[in-house]
């Protein structure tokens, strides 16, 4: 973990918001952290194909027209977000971010021209954290398998589901990498515009060591582990020959295009 400043002592530790792209380990990371039961319940809220059903679940009563009041949305999110000690979590990914702030902007109007300000007066004082993988060709290939196939994660005990045959596509794993270059400029850009210098995890450095990386992010946001608990995770590694074999098909598909 890069960026990461010393911190500052709080009558109470500050939420956060997982700012990621697909493939990057955030399912393992966001389920160490809430293994804690005192850094928030980070999930993917505000993610548009599950809000409909978290709604009904919460008991936000859509509105004549069948939307769903964000207000209400927003209101039942900060709670089932929040653990004990009021730290909110997130997950969020390039894709929703210009849909939430649109969102967020109705609710608060006077905050639509300062995001950072915006997610402040939603959330509450909160941290950033920026979760990167290095190798962007993995990463690429982790996602085309996993649209192929919609088996996005899955947890230890469980039985892995049988699912489509994943096929490789040189244009296609090209066009994620592309995707992914994208995100992550955009993010940095937006970070550089709101004055936001994030906690910046490597997953490469998350995949070595789930448990300490995720230490090292509690120390920074000044949440103390309760005592005799630690942190684990149920979900499972997924990369496998298929992923490695993928990768190293696309740079020679790559140099064979360019030589």
């Amino acid at each position: 973990m890069t960026d990461t400043p010393s911190p500052t002592p709080s009558a109470s530790p500050p939420s956060w918001i997982l700012c990621a792209t697909p493939r990057t380990g955030s399912t393992l990371l966001c389920s160490l952290l809430e293994s804690t039961g005192v850094a928030g319940h980070p999930q993917s809220w505000f993610r548009r194909q599950d809000m409909g059903r978290m709604a009904h679940e919460w008991g936000v009563t859509p509105s004549p027209d069948a939307q769903v009041p964000f207000a209400a949305y927003l209101e039942a999110a900060n709670r089932a977000g929040r653990t004990a000690n009021r730290v909110f979590a997130a997950r969020i990914m390039w894709g929703t971010m210009d849909e939430l702030t649109a969102n967020l902007a109705e609710v608060y109007p006077e905050y639509a021209g300062d995001t950072a300000a915006l997610l402040a007066r939603s959330f509450g004082p909160v941290r950033f954290i920026h979760l990167q993988r290095e190798d962007v060709v993995a990463q690429a290939a982790s996602w085309m398998r996993a649209e192929q196939t919609q088996l996005w994660h899955y947890r230890r005990g469980e039985p892995v589901p049988l699912r489509a045959t994943p096929r490789y596509h040189f244009g296609k794993l090209k066009d994620f990498v592309h995707t992914i270059d994208a995100h992550n400029a955009a993010w940095d850009a937006w970070f550089a515009k709101a004055g936001i210098t994030p906690l910046r995890v490597c997953y490469e450095t998350l995949d070595e060591d789930p448990a300490g990386t995720a230490a090292d992010l509690l120390a920074a946001l000044g949440i103390t582990l309760p005592p005799g608990q630690s942190l684990e995770s149920p979900t499972l590694r997924q990369a496998d020959a298929l992923n490695r074999e993928w990768v190293a098909r696309f740079h020679s598909d790559a140099a064979a295009r360019t030589g």
